[in-house]
């Protein structure tokens, strides 16, 4: 059984996926790369299946209709075979360097005696141009390299917060709690994230910088203006988060803190973009937001 799956989403992405699933390679036998061409219109598919004939064993090609970033990886999920599951986009790569520390800390953690539900490592934003690039870290608020819960998670100042990038979930969590990414959304990355959490009991925390956050293309979906164009988007998802939360009991009191933060980035930002947009129509769309939040769960 393989010990990591890595899903990659791939539309259109000829330019860059070569890079992304080179990095990948080093892992050998232990890791399973399945490239999901999400009906791409150019040569992605073509190098999809170049890659699953040279590394039989290693690379998978999966093709689907378009679907969305969302449906590339429930399609990753339901062809995992490994125990931990994590996803790369096409335009990103991971650091070589790191990659061995992870693989072995993944065997170690299979062999220990505790089920540990989620890794996490850092990431930096790599910006196009910029000369000094941003890591993001968790050393602050979590023990390093020791199985921890929630009790142990110290609260993270406003607006830090776990990304997609860093997260690496048990791939049977995923599948246990149900996780179902809605299709052709963009932004999904924050639910991959959020909806698991109530069902994560112990973490374990590598300080190693591990993910390369690709930023600066112009048609990039973090693109501010961008994001105001799929707003509706934006706004699907961030329901979604609210519905995940509201109403819910029993949850550890650690993680609904941090879930109720993370709600909060979120709603910051649609409320942002709404009002930078500056039209009526999604002025109204901020207050129906904060009245779908407030009819869902009023103490959120």
């Amino acid at each position: 059984m393989k010990i990591l799956s890595v899903a990659i989403p791939s539309y259109n992405s000829q330019n860059y996926l070569r890079k992304c699933v080179e990095s990948l390679l080093p892992a050998g036998d232990d890791i399973e790369i399945i490239i999901v061409n999400d009906g791409s219109k150019d040569h992605t598919g073509e190098i999809a299946e170049e890659y699953a004939s040279r590394y039989p064993g290693i690379v998978k090609a999966v093709h689907q209709e378009n679907g969305g970033h969302g449906e590339a990886v429930n399609t990753g999920l339901k062809n995992a075979t490994g125990l931990y599951y994590k996803v790369v986009d096409s335009d990103d790569w991971v650091d070589e360097r790191t990659l061995p520390k992870i693989i072995e800390t993944l065997k170690k953690l299979v062999a220990g005696p505790d089920t540990v539900d989620a890794v996490i490592s850092n990431f930096v934003y790599d910006k196009v141009g910029a000369k000094h690039k941003k890591v993001m870290q968790y050393r602050k608020y979590m023990p390093t390299e020791t199985v921890f819960e929630w009790k142990d998670l110290k609260k993270m100042r406003a607006g830090k917060y776990i990304l997609m990038h860093s997260m690496i979930y048990r791939t049977n969590l995923l599948r246990e709690c149900g996780l179902e990414l809605p299709k052709h959304t963009f932004y999904v990355d924050n639910l991959f994230v959020f909806q698991p959490l109530p069902s994560v009991k112990k973490m374990y925390y590598i300080d190693e910088l591990f993910y390369h956050y690709y930023i600066g293309r112009e048609d990039q979906s973090v693109n501010e203006q961008v994001m105001i164009e799929r707003i509706d988007q934006q706004l699907k998802v961030n329901k979604l988060m609210i519905d995940t939360m509201a109403g819910q009991r029993g949850v550890n009191k650690n993680c609904r803190r941090y879930m109720l933060s993370y709600l909060d980035i979120i709603m910051t930002v649609s409320s942002m973009l709404l009002l930078k947009s500056g039209t009526e129509e999604n002025l109204k769309k901020k207050q129906e937001l904060w009245a779908y939040l407030k009819a869902a769960d009023a103490g959120l």
